[in-house]
Protein backbone atom coordinates (compact mmCIF):
# COMPACT_ATOMS: atom_id res chain seq x y z
CA UNK A 1 0.00 0.00 0.00
CA UNK A 2 2.89 2.35 0.76
CA UNK A 3 4.19 1.80 -2.74
CA UNK A 4 0.80 2.65 -4.22
CA UNK A 5 0.56 5.88 -2.24
CA UNK A 6 4.01 7.09 -3.20
CA UNK A 7 3.98 9.77 -5.90
CA UNK A 8 6.71 10.11 -8.48
CA UNK A 9 7.65 13.08 -10.62
CA UNK A 10 6.01 12.86 -14.05
CA UNK A 11 6.84 14.50 -17.36
CA UNK A 12 4.89 17.56 -18.53
CA UNK A 13 1.58 16.57 -20.11
CA UNK A 14 1.46 13.18 -18.38
CA UNK A 15 -1.58 12.25 -16.31
CA UNK A 16 -1.12 11.90 -12.56
CA UNK A 17 -2.80 8.93 -10.82
CA UNK A 18 -2.77 8.52 -7.05
CA UNK A 19 -4.67 7.04 -4.10
CA UNK A 20 -6.37 9.71 -2.03
CA UNK A 21 -6.94 9.90 1.70
CA UNK A 22 -10.61 9.15 1.08
CA UNK A 23 -9.66 5.67 -0.10
CA UNK A 24 -10.56 6.39 -3.75
CA UNK A 25 -8.25 6.63 -6.73
CA UNK A 26 -7.79 10.06 -8.29
CA UNK A 27 -6.31 11.37 -11.55
CA UNK A 28 -5.37 14.77 -12.93
CA UNK A 29 -5.45 14.67 -16.74
CA UNK A 30 -3.83 17.58 -18.67
CA UNK A 31 -6.33 18.76 -21.30
CA UNK A 32 -4.64 21.83 -22.76
CA UNK A 33 -4.99 25.47 -21.81
CA UNK A 34 -7.76 27.83 -20.80
CA UNK A 35 -8.58 31.04 -22.66
CA UNK A 36 -6.21 32.99 -20.38
CA UNK A 37 -3.31 30.62 -21.15
CA UNK A 38 -3.22 28.76 -17.84
CA UNK A 39 -3.07 24.93 -17.90
CA UNK A 40 -6.37 23.08 -17.73
CA UNK A 41 -6.60 19.66 -16.03
CA UNK A 42 -9.59 17.40 -15.57
CA UNK A 43 -10.03 15.68 -12.20
CA UNK A 44 -11.33 12.11 -12.22
CA UNK A 45 -12.03 9.76 -9.34
CA UNK A 46 -13.00 6.06 -9.26
CA UNK A 47 -13.15 3.39 -6.51
CA UNK A 48 -10.46 1.15 -8.11
CA UNK A 49 -7.25 1.88 -9.94
CA UNK A 50 -8.27 -0.21 -12.98
CA UNK A 51 -11.51 1.72 -13.46
CA UNK A 52 -9.62 4.98 -13.18
CA UNK A 53 -6.91 3.96 -15.67
CA UNK A 54 -9.56 2.96 -18.19
CA UNK A 55 -11.31 6.32 -17.81
CA UNK A 56 -8.02 8.23 -18.03
CA UNK A 57 -7.11 6.45 -21.29
CA UNK A 58 -10.55 7.22 -22.74
CA UNK A 59 -10.23 10.90 -21.85
CA UNK A 60 -6.67 11.11 -23.17
CA UNK A 61 -7.85 9.62 -26.46
CA UNK A 62 -10.62 12.24 -26.70
CA UNK A 63 -8.07 14.96 -25.93
CA UNK A 64 -5.64 13.73 -28.60
CA UNK A 65 -8.45 13.46 -31.18
CA UNK A 66 -9.72 16.93 -30.31
CA UNK A 67 -13.18 15.70 -29.29
CA UNK A 68 -12.96 16.28 -25.52
CA UNK A 69 -15.12 18.93 -23.87
CA UNK A 70 -13.22 22.17 -23.30
CA UNK A 71 -13.02 24.03 -19.96
CA UNK A 72 -15.78 26.33 -18.82
CA UNK A 73 -19.49 26.01 -18.29
CA UNK A 74 -21.02 23.68 -20.92
CA UNK A 75 -23.05 25.34 -23.66
CA UNK A 76 -26.76 24.85 -23.87
CA UNK A 77 -27.99 24.02 -27.36
CA UNK A 78 -29.81 27.36 -27.53
CA UNK A 79 -26.75 29.41 -26.56
CA UNK A 80 -24.52 27.53 -28.99
CA UNK A 81 -26.95 27.78 -31.91
CA UNK A 82 -27.46 31.51 -31.37
CA UNK A 83 -23.69 32.05 -31.09
CA UNK A 84 -22.98 29.86 -34.12
CA UNK A 85 -25.53 31.44 -36.47
CA UNK A 86 -24.55 35.04 -35.64
CA UNK A 87 -20.79 34.83 -35.09
CA UNK A 88 -19.60 31.78 -37.02
CA UNK A 89 -21.99 31.18 -39.92
CA UNK A 90 -23.11 34.72 -40.79
CA UNK A 91 -19.67 36.13 -41.75
CA UNK A 92 -18.83 33.26 -44.13
CA UNK A 93 -22.06 32.11 -45.83
CA UNK A 94 -24.26 33.86 -48.37
CA UNK A 95 -27.16 36.02 -47.26
CA UNK A 96 -29.74 33.51 -48.47
CA UNK A 97 -28.00 30.63 -46.69
CA UNK A 98 -27.83 32.67 -43.50
CA UNK A 99 -31.55 33.46 -43.72
CA UNK A 100 -32.33 29.73 -43.90
CA UNK A 101 -30.09 28.98 -40.93
CA UNK A 102 -31.50 31.85 -38.87
CA UNK A 103 -35.13 30.81 -39.39
CA UNK A 104 -34.39 27.15 -38.57
CA UNK A 105 -32.56 28.17 -35.38
CA UNK A 106 -35.06 30.78 -34.17
CA UNK A 107 -38.33 29.12 -35.14
CA UNK A 108 -37.63 25.40 -34.68
CA UNK A 109 -34.36 24.37 -33.02
CA UNK A 110 -34.09 26.76 -30.08
CA UNK A 111 -37.73 26.33 -28.95
CA UNK A 112 -37.58 22.57 -29.57
CA UNK A 113 -34.22 21.43 -28.12
CA UNK A 114 -32.62 24.62 -26.81
CA UNK A 115 -32.66 23.71 -23.11
CA UNK A 116 -30.48 20.62 -23.48
CA UNK A 117 -26.79 20.80 -22.71
CA UNK A 118 -24.89 20.50 -25.95
CA UNK A 119 -22.69 17.67 -24.62
CA UNK A 120 -25.77 15.71 -23.52
CA UNK A 121 -27.89 16.11 -26.64
CA UNK A 122 -28.95 12.77 -28.10
CA UNK A 123 -30.18 11.82 -31.59
CA UNK A 124 -33.52 10.86 -30.07
CA UNK A 125 -34.07 14.46 -28.92
CA UNK A 126 -33.80 15.65 -32.52
CA UNK A 127 -35.97 12.85 -33.90
CA UNK A 128 -38.64 13.75 -31.35
CA UNK A 129 -38.44 17.38 -32.51
CA UNK A 130 -38.95 16.37 -36.15
CA UNK A 131 -42.05 14.38 -35.20
CA UNK A 132 -43.47 17.30 -33.22
CA UNK A 133 -42.82 19.66 -36.13
CA UNK A 134 -44.74 17.45 -38.52
CA UNK A 135 -47.57 16.94 -36.02
CA UNK A 136 -47.84 20.74 -35.84
CA UNK A 137 -48.22 20.96 -39.61
CA UNK A 138 -44.65 21.43 -40.88
CA UNK A 139 -43.72 19.63 -44.08
CA UNK A 140 -40.98 17.03 -44.15
CA UNK A 141 -38.87 19.49 -46.14
CA UNK A 142 -39.03 22.01 -43.27
CA UNK A 143 -37.89 19.34 -40.82
CA UNK A 144 -35.05 18.49 -43.21
CA UNK A 145 -33.97 22.13 -43.26
CA UNK A 146 -33.88 22.15 -39.44
CA UNK A 147 -31.96 18.86 -39.52
CA UNK A 148 -29.33 20.16 -41.96
CA UNK A 149 -28.89 23.33 -39.91
CA UNK A 150 -28.47 21.37 -36.67
CA UNK A 151 -25.99 18.99 -38.31
CA UNK A 152 -23.84 21.89 -39.54
CA UNK A 153 -23.97 23.80 -36.25
CA UNK A 154 -23.27 20.78 -34.06
CA UNK A 155 -20.48 19.65 -36.37
CA UNK A 156 -18.74 22.93 -35.64
CA UNK A 157 -19.29 22.40 -31.92
CA UNK A 158 -17.60 18.99 -32.16
CA UNK A 159 -14.64 20.44 -34.06
CA UNK A 160 -14.18 23.03 -31.33
CA UNK A 161 -14.38 20.49 -28.52
CA UNK A 162 -17.70 21.61 -27.03
CA UNK A 163 -19.30 18.20 -27.63
CA UNK A 164 -17.93 14.71 -28.16
CA UNK A 165 -20.42 13.74 -30.88
CA UNK A 166 -22.70 15.30 -33.45
CA UNK A 167 -26.17 14.17 -32.42
CA UNK A 168 -27.71 15.50 -35.66
CA UNK A 169 -25.33 13.41 -37.77
CA UNK A 170 -26.67 10.31 -35.98
CA UNK A 171 -30.34 11.33 -36.01
CA UNK A 172 -32.66 10.14 -38.78
CA UNK A 173 -34.66 12.95 -40.44
CA UNK A 174 -38.23 12.22 -41.58
CA UNK A 175 -38.74 10.46 -44.87
CA UNK A 176 -39.43 12.78 -47.76
CA UNK A 177 -42.52 11.78 -49.68
CA UNK A 178 -41.71 11.16 -53.31
CA UNK A 179 -44.45 13.41 -54.63
CA UNK A 180 -43.38 16.27 -52.35
CA UNK A 181 -40.35 17.01 -54.53
CA UNK A 182 -41.69 15.64 -57.78
CA UNK A 183 -41.34 18.09 -60.64
CA UNK A 184 -43.14 17.81 -63.96
CA UNK A 185 -41.42 20.03 -66.53
CA UNK A 186 -43.57 22.02 -68.92
CA UNK A 187 -44.17 20.40 -72.30
CA UNK A 188 -43.19 22.02 -75.58
CA UNK A 189 -46.87 22.89 -76.17
CA UNK A 190 -47.07 24.59 -72.76
CA UNK A 191 -43.86 26.52 -73.45
CA UNK A 192 -45.32 27.71 -76.75
CA UNK A 193 -48.51 28.81 -74.98
CA UNK A 194 -46.36 30.78 -72.53
CA UNK A 195 -44.43 32.28 -75.45
CA UNK A 196 -47.64 33.61 -77.00
CA UNK A 197 -48.60 35.28 -73.71
CA UNK A 198 -45.04 36.47 -73.01
CA UNK A 199 -44.97 38.45 -76.25
CA UNK A 200 -47.82 40.61 -74.92
CA UNK A 201 -45.99 41.57 -71.73
CA UNK A 202 -43.27 43.91 -70.56
CA UNK A 203 -39.84 42.30 -69.93
CA UNK A 204 -40.88 39.40 -72.17
CA UNK A 205 -37.29 38.21 -72.72
CA UNK A 206 -36.95 37.64 -68.98
CA UNK A 207 -39.25 34.62 -69.08
CA UNK A 208 -37.74 33.08 -72.19
CA UNK A 209 -34.27 33.19 -70.62
CA UNK A 210 -35.72 30.97 -67.90
CA UNK A 211 -37.69 28.61 -70.15
CA UNK A 212 -35.12 28.29 -72.96
CA UNK A 213 -31.80 28.51 -71.08
CA UNK A 214 -32.70 27.62 -67.49
CA UNK A 215 -31.30 30.78 -65.91
CA UNK A 216 -31.98 31.03 -62.20
CA UNK A 217 -34.08 33.91 -60.92
CA UNK A 218 -31.12 35.60 -59.23
CA UNK A 219 -28.98 35.24 -62.35
CA UNK A 220 -31.64 36.78 -64.61
CA UNK A 221 -32.49 39.68 -62.31
CA UNK A 222 -28.79 40.38 -61.71
CA UNK A 223 -28.02 40.54 -65.44
CA UNK A 224 -26.60 43.85 -66.70
CA UNK A 225 -26.27 45.11 -70.26
CA UNK A 226 -22.49 44.89 -69.97
CA UNK A 227 -22.94 41.11 -69.57
CA UNK A 228 -24.89 40.79 -72.85
CA UNK A 229 -23.14 40.58 -76.24
CA UNK A 230 -25.90 40.62 -78.82
CA UNK A 231 -23.44 40.90 -81.70
CA UNK A 232 -21.79 37.58 -80.83
CA UNK A 233 -25.04 36.15 -79.46
CA UNK A 234 -24.06 35.17 -75.94
CA UNK A 235 -24.27 36.50 -72.40
CA UNK A 236 -21.99 36.19 -69.38
CA UNK A 237 -23.37 35.28 -65.98
CA UNK A 238 -21.32 36.75 -63.15
CA UNK A 239 -23.62 37.76 -60.32
CA UNK A 240 -26.91 37.02 -58.56
CA UNK A 241 -29.63 39.44 -57.48
CA UNK A 242 -30.31 39.07 -53.76
CA UNK A 243 -33.66 39.27 -52.06
CA UNK A 244 -33.92 42.74 -50.45
CA UNK A 245 -33.88 43.05 -46.68
CA UNK A 246 -35.02 46.17 -44.87
CA UNK A 247 -34.91 47.79 -41.45
CA UNK A 248 -37.16 50.50 -40.08
CA UNK A 249 -36.04 54.01 -40.88
CA UNK A 250 -38.63 55.63 -38.65
CA UNK A 251 -36.98 54.65 -35.36
CA UNK A 252 -36.29 51.63 -33.18
CA UNK A 253 -39.80 51.61 -31.74
CA UNK A 254 -41.23 51.44 -35.30
CA UNK A 255 -43.87 54.17 -34.82
CA UNK A 256 -45.16 53.51 -38.35
CA UNK A 257 -46.72 50.31 -36.99
CA UNK A 258 -45.77 48.29 -40.06
CA UNK A 259 -43.29 45.57 -40.88
CA UNK A 260 -39.84 46.82 -41.84
CA UNK A 261 -40.40 46.06 -45.53
CA UNK A 262 -43.48 48.33 -45.60
CA UNK A 263 -42.08 51.19 -43.51
CA UNK A 264 -42.37 54.49 -45.44
CA UNK A 265 -38.78 55.31 -44.41
CA UNK A 266 -37.41 51.80 -44.79
CA UNK A 267 -33.68 51.33 -45.21
CA UNK A 268 -32.25 48.50 -47.31
CA UNK A 269 -29.54 46.71 -45.33
CA UNK A 270 -28.56 44.06 -47.86
CA UNK A 271 -26.50 44.59 -51.01
CA UNK A 272 -28.34 44.23 -54.30
CA UNK A 273 -26.15 41.56 -55.88
CA UNK A 274 -23.32 39.19 -55.05
CA UNK A 275 -20.80 37.55 -57.33
CA UNK A 276 -21.57 33.98 -58.35
CA UNK A 277 -19.78 31.81 -55.79
CA UNK A 278 -18.78 28.86 -57.99
CA UNK A 279 -16.57 28.78 -61.06
CA UNK A 280 -19.24 26.85 -62.95
CA UNK A 281 -21.79 29.55 -62.11
CA UNK A 282 -19.60 32.18 -63.80
CA UNK A 283 -20.21 31.10 -67.36
CA UNK A 284 -20.97 32.15 -70.90
CA UNK A 285 -24.34 31.06 -72.30
CA UNK A 286 -25.21 31.05 -76.02
CA UNK A 287 -28.31 32.97 -77.10
CA UNK A 288 -30.69 31.42 -79.64
CA UNK A 289 -31.51 33.74 -82.55
CA UNK A 290 -35.11 34.49 -81.45
CA UNK A 291 -33.86 35.45 -77.98
CA UNK A 292 -31.35 37.85 -79.53
CA UNK A 293 -34.25 39.49 -81.39
CA UNK A 294 -36.29 39.68 -78.16
CA UNK A 295 -33.41 41.26 -76.24
CA UNK A 296 -32.80 43.84 -78.98
CA UNK A 297 -36.48 44.76 -78.89
CA UNK A 298 -36.39 44.84 -75.08
CA UNK A 299 -33.41 47.23 -75.08
CA UNK A 300 -35.24 49.59 -77.43
CA UNK A 301 -38.38 49.46 -75.26
CA UNK A 302 -36.29 50.20 -72.17
CA UNK A 303 -34.75 53.21 -73.91
CA UNK A 304 -38.24 54.54 -74.66
CA UNK A 305 -39.25 54.04 -71.01
CA UNK A 306 -36.14 55.93 -69.88
CA UNK A 307 -36.96 58.86 -72.16
CA UNK A 308 -40.60 58.96 -71.05
CA UNK A 309 -39.69 58.82 -67.36
CA UNK A 310 -37.17 61.66 -67.56
CA UNK A 311 -35.89 62.65 -64.11
CA UNK A 312 -38.00 59.96 -62.48
CA UNK A 313 -35.89 57.21 -64.06
CA UNK A 314 -33.55 55.31 -61.70
CA UNK A 315 -30.41 54.37 -63.60
CA UNK A 316 -29.13 50.92 -62.74
CA UNK A 317 -27.65 49.20 -65.84
CA UNK A 318 -29.87 46.17 -65.22
CA UNK A 319 -31.35 44.38 -68.24
CA UNK A 320 -34.71 43.93 -66.49
CA UNK A 321 -36.00 46.82 -64.44
CA UNK A 322 -39.09 48.38 -62.94
CA UNK A 323 -41.15 50.70 -65.18
CA UNK A 324 -39.17 53.64 -63.76
CA UNK A 325 -35.83 51.87 -63.71
CA UNK A 326 -34.04 50.26 -60.78
CA UNK A 327 -33.72 46.53 -60.14
CA UNK A 328 -36.73 44.23 -60.10
CA UNK A 329 -37.72 42.77 -56.75
CA UNK A 330 -37.57 38.94 -56.64
CA UNK A 331 -40.95 38.95 -54.90
CA UNK A 332 -42.56 41.05 -57.67
CA UNK A 333 -40.92 38.81 -60.26
CA UNK A 334 -42.40 35.71 -58.60
CA UNK A 335 -45.94 37.13 -58.66
CA UNK A 336 -45.49 38.17 -62.31
CA UNK A 337 -44.65 34.53 -63.11
CA UNK A 338 -47.82 33.32 -61.41
CA UNK A 339 -49.92 35.80 -63.40
CA UNK A 340 -48.21 34.71 -66.60
CA UNK A 341 -49.15 31.08 -65.99
CA UNK A 342 -52.75 32.01 -65.25
CA UNK A 343 -53.12 34.29 -68.27
CA UNK A 344 -51.56 31.68 -70.56
CA UNK A 345 -53.89 28.95 -69.27
CA UNK A 346 -50.93 26.83 -68.20
CA UNK A 347 -50.95 24.74 -65.00
CA UNK A 348 -49.51 26.30 -61.88
CA UNK A 349 -45.87 25.65 -61.02
CA UNK A 350 -42.82 27.06 -59.28
CA UNK A 351 -40.66 29.59 -61.04
CA UNK A 352 -37.78 27.13 -60.61
CA UNK A 353 -39.75 24.58 -62.68
CA UNK A 354 -38.80 26.64 -65.72
CA UNK A 355 -35.20 25.63 -65.05
CA UNK A 356 -36.19 21.96 -64.96
CA UNK A 357 -38.02 22.52 -68.26
CA UNK A 358 -34.98 24.05 -69.95
CA UNK A 359 -32.69 21.22 -68.84
CA UNK A 360 -35.13 18.58 -70.04
CA UNK A 361 -35.53 20.28 -73.44
CA UNK A 362 -31.74 20.36 -73.85
CA UNK A 363 -31.63 16.62 -73.16
CA UNK A 364 -34.56 16.02 -75.54
CA UNK A 365 -32.65 17.84 -78.29
CA UNK A 366 -29.64 15.58 -77.80
CA UNK A 367 -27.32 18.32 -76.52
CA UNK A 368 -24.14 16.70 -75.08
CA UNK A 369 -23.93 16.47 -71.30
CA UNK A 370 -20.86 18.68 -71.15
CA UNK A 371 -22.68 21.47 -72.98
CA UNK A 372 -25.78 21.05 -70.79
CA UNK A 373 -23.57 21.38 -67.71
CA UNK A 374 -22.07 24.60 -69.11
CA UNK A 375 -25.43 26.18 -69.90
CA UNK A 376 -27.01 25.17 -66.58
CA UNK A 377 -23.94 26.15 -64.52
CA UNK A 378 -23.23 22.82 -62.83
CA UNK A 379 -19.90 21.96 -61.23
CA UNK A 380 -18.11 19.02 -62.90
CA UNK A 381 -17.95 17.03 -59.66
CA UNK A 382 -21.70 17.22 -59.03
CA UNK A 383 -22.99 17.50 -62.59
CA UNK A 384 -24.17 13.88 -62.79
CA UNK A 385 -26.19 14.30 -59.61
CA UNK A 386 -27.71 17.56 -60.88
CA UNK A 387 -28.61 16.01 -64.23
CA UNK A 388 -30.42 13.23 -62.38
CA UNK A 389 -32.35 15.86 -60.46
CA UNK A 390 -33.19 18.30 -63.26
CA UNK A 391 -33.42 16.25 -66.46
CA UNK A 392 -36.76 14.46 -66.60
CA UNK A 393 -37.84 11.61 -68.86
CA UNK A 394 -41.15 12.72 -70.38
CA UNK A 395 -43.93 10.66 -71.97
CA UNK A 396 -42.98 11.70 -75.55
CA UNK A 397 -39.41 10.59 -74.86
CA UNK A 398 -40.64 7.19 -73.65
CA UNK A 399 -42.88 6.79 -76.72
CA UNK A 400 -39.98 7.65 -79.00
CA UNK A 401 -37.83 5.06 -77.24
CA UNK A 402 -40.58 2.47 -77.73
CA UNK A 403 -40.78 3.36 -81.43
CA UNK A 404 -37.03 2.88 -81.83
CA UNK A 405 -37.16 -0.47 -79.99
CA UNK A 406 -39.98 -1.71 -82.21
CA UNK A 407 -38.07 -0.69 -85.31
CA UNK A 408 -34.85 -2.37 -84.13
CA UNK A 409 -36.51 -5.68 -83.23
CA UNK A 410 -39.52 -6.00 -85.52
CA UNK A 411 -38.37 -3.89 -88.42
CA UNK A 412 -40.08 -0.96 -90.10
CA UNK A 413 -43.62 0.14 -89.15
CA UNK A 414 -44.79 -1.10 -92.56
CA UNK A 415 -43.61 -4.63 -91.75
CA UNK A 416 -45.46 -4.48 -88.46
CA UNK A 417 -48.69 -3.57 -90.28
CA UNK A 418 -48.25 -6.43 -92.80
CA UNK A 419 -47.61 -8.96 -90.04
CA UNK A 420 -50.73 -7.77 -88.22
CA UNK A 421 -52.88 -8.17 -91.37
CA UNK A 422 -51.52 -11.67 -91.95
CA UNK A 423 -52.38 -12.65 -88.38
CA UNK A 424 -55.93 -11.36 -88.87
CA UNK A 425 -56.40 -13.37 -92.12
CA UNK A 426 -55.17 -16.52 -90.42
Amino acid sequence: MAEEKRRTRRANGESAIYLGKDGRWHARVPMGYKDDGTPYRRHLTRPTRKELVDEVRRLEKQRDEGSARQPGKPWTVAKWLEHWVQNIAKPVVSENTYDGYEVAVRVHLVPGIGRHRIDRLEPEHLESLYRRMQSAGSKAGTAHQAHRTARTALGEAVRRGHAAKNAAALAKPPRMEEDENEVEPYSVDEVQSLLLEVNKRRNSARWMLALALGLRQGETLGLRWSDVDLGNEYLKLRRNRLRPKYEHGCGEAAPCGRKAGYCPDRVQVRRETKNTKSRAGRRAVPLPGPLVVMLRSHREAQARERTAAGNLWTESEYVFTKPLGGPLSPNTDYHDWKRLLEDAGVRDGRLHDARHTAGTVLMLLGVPDRVIDQIMGWEPGGAARMRARYLHVTDPMLKEAARKISYAIWGSPENLAVDKDQDNEA
